[in-house]
C-alpha cells in the first residue's frame, strides 16, 4: 500500500478539539444524555455526554460492502483508511472520490475507486455488521481471516524515550475521552515523539482506520508514514497489527496487553510490537532491534 496524491487534500487541522467541536454537525460524535448518579444516600439527575455509536456504511462505485458500528466523525479519514487497510485500493490514486451521508439509519460513506480496485472487491465482496469495529466478521475461510503481508522494509528505528514522551502526552489530546469516558483513541507521533494525528472512536480498529487515513491524505507517502509509530490507547489485537503492516508502519505500541496472533503477525511482517506502554516503561514483543534506548 502507497500513499500517492489524490485528486483533493484537506487542510491540516489541530490534533485537539472543543467539545462543541465534537457535537457539531460535521463531527457528530457526541450527544446529551440524562441520567441518574446515585451513590448509597444520595440521588442526583445529571445531563451527561454520551459517545455517538451508530452504523457507518462503506459503499464502493455504488456497492455496500461493510456496516461498520462506529463514532461518526472523520468519516473521510475513515473511509480512506478503511478501503487502504482492507486492501481494497492499494494507493490513494485509486481513490476518486468520497462523500459521506447521513441517512435514516444512520450514515455512508461513498466512494468512487478504480475498476481494477472495484473488481477485486467484488470477487472477495463480504458484508458484514461489525460489533464495535469488528475487522473479521464475514471472511468465510481461515485464510481470508490471516493474509500474508508485505514485510515492512523501513529500517527506521524509534528511541524508546519517544514513544514514553507521547504515552505520557497522549490524553490531553483525548478530547472525546475526555467528555465521555468511552472512547479509545490512535494517535500517529513522529520519530521524535511529537503527536501529530489522533483519532477517536468507541471502536479501536476505526480509530486506527481514521488514523491511517489521515496520515494518507495529508502526507501522501509511505516514506512519512515509515519515519513514526502508532500509539494505541487499547490492547494490540491482530486486526491493528495487520493494520499498521499494511500501511507500513514499523512500530505500533498499545497502553495495554497483545495477544498472541498479534505478535506473531508482527514477527512475520517485520513490526515493532510493544504493550503496557505508560509513562516510564514498555514491554517489547517483537523486532527489539527497531527500539533503541538513546
Amino acid at each position: 500500500m502507497s500513499f500517492k496524491p489524490a485528486h483533493a487534500q484537506p487542510d491540516a487541522e489541530s490534533v485537539s478539539r472543543s467539545a462543541n467541536e465534537l457535537g457539531s454537525i460535521e463531527h457528530q460524535a457526541l450527544k446529551l444524555s440524562q441520567a441518574n448518579h446515585r451513590d448509597l444516600s444520595t440521588s442526583q439527575e445529571v445531563t451527561e455526554n454520551i459517545a455517538i455509536e451508530a452504523p457507518v456504511a462503506m459503499v464502493f462505485n455504488g456497492l455496500s460492502y461493510a456496516v461498520m458500528m462506529a463514532t461518526p466523525s472523520d468519516l473521510e479519514d475513515f473511509g480512506y483508511g478503511f478501503a487502504l487497510s482492507e486492501g481494497i485500493v492499494d494507493d490513494l490514486q485509486q481513490i476518486y472520490d468520497c462523500e459521506t451521508h447521513r441517512t435514516p439509519q444512520g450514515y455512508s460513506i461513498e466512494l468512487r475507486i478504480a475498476s481494477a480496485a472495484f473488481h477485486r472487491l467484488k470477487e472477495k465482496r463480504r458484508n458484514l455488521t461489525g460489533r464495535t469495529g469488528c475487522g473479521l466478521c464475514g471472511v468465510e475461510s481461515l485464510a481470508q481471516a490471516i493474509p500474508s503481508l508485505e514485510p515492512i522494509s523501513s529500517a527506521q528505528q524509534t528511541p524508546l524515550k519517544s514513544i514514553l514522551n507521547a504515552a505520557r502526552q497522549l490524553r490531553q489530546h483525548q478530547d472525546l475521552m475526555t467528555e465521555t469516558g468511552s472512547c479509545h483513541a490512535a494517535a500517529w507521533c513522529n520519530n521524535a515523539g511529537e503527536i501529530h494525528i489522533v483519532r477517536e472512536d468507541v471502536g479501536r480498529h476505526n480509530a486506527l482506520d481514521k488514523v491511517i487515513g489521515a496520515l494518507a491524505r495529508e502526507h501522501h507517502s509511505n516514506t512519512q508514514a515509515e519515519q513514526g509509530f502508532i500509539l494505541m490507547t487499547s490492547r494490540a489485537s491482530y486486526e491493528l497489527v495487520y493494520k499498521c503492516a499494511r500501511a507500513q508502519i514499523p512500530v505500533l505500541a498499545a497502553i495495554s496487553g497483545v495477544t498472541s496472533l498479534a505478535i506473531d503477525v508482527a514477527q512475520e511482517s517485520g513490526l515493532a510490537l510493544l504493550g503496557f506502554t505508560r509513562e516510564h516503561n514498555s514491554t517489547i514483543y517483537t523486532h527489539p532491534h527497531r527500539i533503541i534506548l538513546d
